[in-house]
């Protein structure tokens, strides 16, 4: 696996590249590395999301886009992370007791989905 050279380094060798040729491409190349990371993250993120909308849709029980909707809006409410709010849900599999902010939160967008479905 590829090492991401510290921001410290980068910044050396982008000053101590000779030509402007050679300094484009090492800007490249480190724009692309965080990037890479970036989306590295957001990869992993994604898939503890998804189980997590998987829960919603079983609990409440209710669409994957009712799921999605669900778990953005216990997330702006508790003003947490999405990605925070998917793995506190998920690891509640794992005996984790899920946070009293996130529900909270969690009752009363149930709640509030129940409403609307009655309406």
């Amino acid at each position: 696996m590829h090492q991401v050279t510290p921001p410290r380094e980068e910044q050396r060798l982008l000053t101590a590249v000779p030509s402007a040729g050679d300094a484009a491409l090492l800007a490249e190349v480190v724009e692309l590395r965080a990037r890479n990371e970036q989306l590295g993250r957001a990869l992993a993120s994604r898939a503890v999301i998804d189980q997590a909308r998987g829960m919603m849709m079983a609990l409440a029980p209710c669409s994957n886009d009712r799921a999605w909707d669900l778990l953005v809006d216990v997330s702006q409410h508790c003003n947490i992370k999405l990605r925070d709010v998917a793995a506190a849900l998920v690891a509640t599999t794992r005996d984790r007791t899920l946070p009293e902010p996130i529900q909270r939160e969690l009752r009363r967008a149930l709640r509030r989905l129940h409403a609307a479905d009655r309406r």
